[in-house]
């Protein structure tokens, strides 16, 4: 398949239906607003429908593109790059503040945190405060400062939850479960007229790739049921309103036989305190001063199965975007990216259902970082 030509970032969306909508939020932040609809091309509208769709990489859709008409329809589908790492707290994140994990902190599914043990950004197990860890602020707190109103619609688990207080804080919270409730729910806010953005979460094509590849019947089937709802979506918008579906990343399966476990080789645990990322972006954080020995290590160790590198090289590529001052300790001293299909687990910290999972992501393949972005006007 020819390669998608990136038309923005994942973290243009937001920003972009803002200024689609005519939305003022002041002084240079104004500019932002612009710039974003104007690579994204977006029309005049009233207001603005945003659905994530958490998994659905441009690759993974297109490659299924029989089952999803109203995703890959004619003048509708179009490719943006996720950030790295591409994973959901990463992605979310930018996606609701335009900011990438070098600013707002949000750099993997665990990170060292202050009290040197690793913080979940997803479960937010570990302590840490969702405000203080990720400062930027949202889109939906700059709305709400305009006197603008943002709704996310999603989960009742999701609604106090910490990557919620950390991306997506400063609109109001609407739950429904099902994916036709939650459509239901969305377009009841957008009728709405105090409301001017809606924010849709759906995470089961996800959840379905990470336990059985994305390739399975299962995934195909649940892409469909997606299609039909989403298309139900657009059919029923307000008139005026603009509908932004994408994705915070993409998904490649991982066969059981190409993956590294490093408990199993004391080459690849040695001087290594703590291990935290996912296994397609790992981070390590190394014994004080054996960073660059580790680092040789693993590259002699791995080869070219992954890329391996130190803080300051992943900091200087700008593969996580300018790096803040009260960020640089959370990037591991040493962090590994994996190749091709390729995983690096760790069976002494890891469950036995996430050293089960099939599908994977968090690297710099295509099929990660390509997200695919569907534009409907109303």
């Amino acid at each position: 398949m020819k390669p998608a030509e990136p038309v923005g970032r994942l973290g243009d969306v937001l920003l972009g239906a803002v200024g689609a909508c005519g939305i003022d939020l002041g002084g240079d932040e104004q500019a932002e607003v612009a710039d974003a609809r104007s690579r994204l091309g977006l029309p005049d509208s009233r207001k603005a429908c945003v659905v994530l769709v958490d998994g659905l990489g441009w690759y993974n859709l297109t490659d299924c593109s029989d089952r999803a008409p109203f995703l890959t329809g004619a003048d509708r589908l179009r490719a943006l790059q996720a950030t790295f790492p591409t994973t959901t707290a990463t992605n979310v994140t930018y996606l609701g503040t335009g900011r990438e994990g070098g600013r707002t902190r949000m750099l993997g599914y665990t990170v060292r945190g202050e009290r040197g043990g690793l913080v979940n950004l997803v479960s937010w197990n570990g302590g840490a405060d969702p405000h203080e860890w990720q400062q930027i602020p949202t889109v939906f707190e700059r709305l709400d400062r305009s006197g603008r109103l943002a709704v996310s619609v999603g989960p009742w688990r999701f609604a106090d939850s910490g990557l919620t207080r950390a991306a997506l804080r400063g609109g109001e919270y609407t739950p429904a479960q099902s994916l036709s409730e939650r459509v239901d729910a969305a377009l009841r806010e957008l009728r709405d007229p105090q409301v001017d953005v809606v924010y849709l979460y759906w995470g089961d094509l996800d959840a379905i790739g990470h336990r059985n590849g994305w390739r399975c019947p299962e995934w195909a089937e649940a892409l469909t049921i997606l299609d039909q709802e989403l298309a139900r979506l657009a059919r029923m918008l307000p008139p005026g309103t603009l509908m932004q579906v994408t994705a915070d990343h993409g998904m490649v399966d991982v066969p059981v036989a190409d993956r590294t476990d490093i408990a199993a080789d004391e080459r690849l645990h040695r001087d290594v305190d703590l291990v935290g990322g996912e296994p397609r972006a790992v981070h390590l954080y190394c014994r004080p001063g054996s960073a660059e020995e580790v680092a040789t290590r693993w590259r002699d160790t791995l080869g070219d199965l992954t890329t391996v590198i130190t803080r300051a090289e992943l900091i200087d590529s700008g593969l996580i975007g300018p790096v803040s001052a009260g960020v640089r300790e959370t990037v591991g001293d040493v962090v590994v990216i994996a190749n091709g299909t390729h995983a690096v687990v760790d069976s002494r910290s890891q469950s036995e259902s996430s050293l089960a999972l099939v599908g994977m992501h968090g690297a710099l393949t295509l099929a990660e970082v390509t997200v695919p972005l569907v534009t409907v006007q109303a």
